[in-house]
């Protein structure tokens, strides 16, 4: 059958290159407005360290082989993806601006929000990092603050406050030439953590507060979501990889074995029924096969969890927002898989914790596709893709209408009404 090429507005793309795999998933709309997933590839990812491209070469060859195994099983030709980006490089800050209108008679529009959220991006940063996400948070028009959509209101000054988010030029710079390399187009980069939290939290959850814990193999991101708007946003530079380690350390085997361990037997509370429980590891190249204490498995996962765990807390104290966290925590992401863990959290954070799977969004076909959490990213991705694709269909529309009003003389809106999960927070 000849491949259909994928750069058509029915599909979307997501590319998820991370410290332990590469994920691609491919999903279109269905006739209810949900998304399906068509189809997956996956690689083992040699070549990233921590979120940060380490090797070139290698991370190319990851990602061809997650595209090969896409495009078999599905019988297309790959060419556009929005990608994500993430890793101990990101950074965030708060910053306020602000912008003097001249004409008071003309009413705020998009091009005065536009204005306002560009001047941030020109902010002064450390050399070697770059602004890649701003996100509105609250604006004020002279002097009246708390206002969440300015648009048609009338005013001279214009402020507001802003989540703004860096990134090292460099690593940014590598994860595009990877993807090109790979023979790919990147539409865009998205934030891992905005991916992750549009596939597993839904409407009320980022409305009354909730603190979305994303565990990966090489780091744990950390988003704080209130009234929609995400409020603060941390990367913890511990992952599933370092747990591996940890146990291939503590009990003196190999990392494959140590990992297939903390897959099948490990937990991250030691519990009674675990006593006297011994797993028989395989010998090497006729040694003896050694036995393994589940309880001293745990301690050791449980260990390091812990102190996973305490970081994510100090992040969620020091944002300000630990009391307002009225859903509580969702954990998702691989190394959130690991049996007991939400226990755990919930019992450190005294918050109501649950394992945020990647279907809040998807149609029920496809959730037998991507049942693991590990995939929240590459489906959030993707429907990262479709509300960007509406966002620009609408500035478009509105870009049509208000020309066409103004050949006409006549007053209208400078842009359509469009409220996405994030206001703006991808521009």
């Amino acid at each position: 059958m000849e491949k259909t090429n994928i750069n058509n507005s029915d599909i979307i793309v997501g590319l998820d290159i991370g410290t332990t795999k590469v994920s691609i998933i491919i999903g279109r709309k269905n006739q209810y407005d949900k998304i399906e997933i068509l189809g997956n590839g996956k690689a083992l990812s040699s070549g990233v360290s921590r979120g940060i491209v380490s090797n070139i070469d290698k991370t190319v060859a990851s990602i061809k082989l997650a595209i090969e195994e896409v495009e078999k099983k599905n019988d297309i030709k790959i060419n556009e993806v929005f990608v994500g980006i993430a890793g101990q490089h990101i950074k965030s800050l708060q910053h306020r601006g602000e912008i003097v209108r001249d004409n008071v008679e003309i009413e705020i529009g998009q091009v005065d929000i536009d204005k306002l959220k560009d001047n941030m991006f020109k902010l002064i940063t450390i050399p070697g990092e770059e602004v890649i996400h701003v996100i509105p948070q609250e604006y004020t028009v002279d002097g009246e603050d708390g206002i969440q959509d300015p648009k048609g209101m009338a005013g001279v000054k214009l402020e507001a406050n802003f989540h703004v988010i860096t990134a090292q030029v460099g690593a940014v710079k590598n994860i595009m030439r990877c993807v090109e390399k790979a023979g790919l187009v990147p539409k865009e980069l998205i934030l891992e953590p905005f991916a992750s939290a549009v596939a597993t939290l839904d409407d009320d959850e980022l409305r009354e507060g909730v603190a979305l814990v994303d565990i990966g193999g090489g780091t744990t991101d950390v988003a704080i979501f209130l009234d929609k708007i995400i409020r603060h946003t941390a990367v913890i530079p511990f992952g599933g990889n370092i747990v591996t380690k940890d146990i291939k350390t503590g009990l003196s085997i190999l990392e494959k074995q140590a990992e297939l361990l903390k897959i099948k037997f490990g937990s991250a509370m030691y519990t009674e029924e675990q006593d006297n429980v011994m797993v028989s590891i395989p010998g090497l190249r006729g040694r003896e096969p050694k036995e393994i204490a589940v309880k001293n498995l745990s301690e050791i996962i449980g260990a390091r969890m812990k102190e996973i765990i305490d970081l994510v807390y100090h992040e969620i104290k020091v944002s300000g927002y630990e009391s307002k966290l009225m859903t509580g925590i969702v954990l998702t992401g691989g190394g959130s898989q690991v049996k007991n863990l939400q226990q755990l959290v919930s019992f450190i954070t005294a918050k109501e914790t649950r394992i945020g799977y990647p279907n809040e969004h998807i149609a029920n076909e496809s959730k037998d596709l991507v049942t693991s959490p590990m995939f929240s990213t590459g489906v959030g991705l993707v429907l990262k893709g479709f509300e960007k694709k509406i966002k620009n269909i609408s500035k478009n529309n509105t870009k049509d209408s208000f020309e066409e009003s103004s050949k006409k003389k006549k007053s209208s809106s400078l842009i359509a009404k469009f409220t996405s999960f994030f206001e703006d927070d991808i521009d």
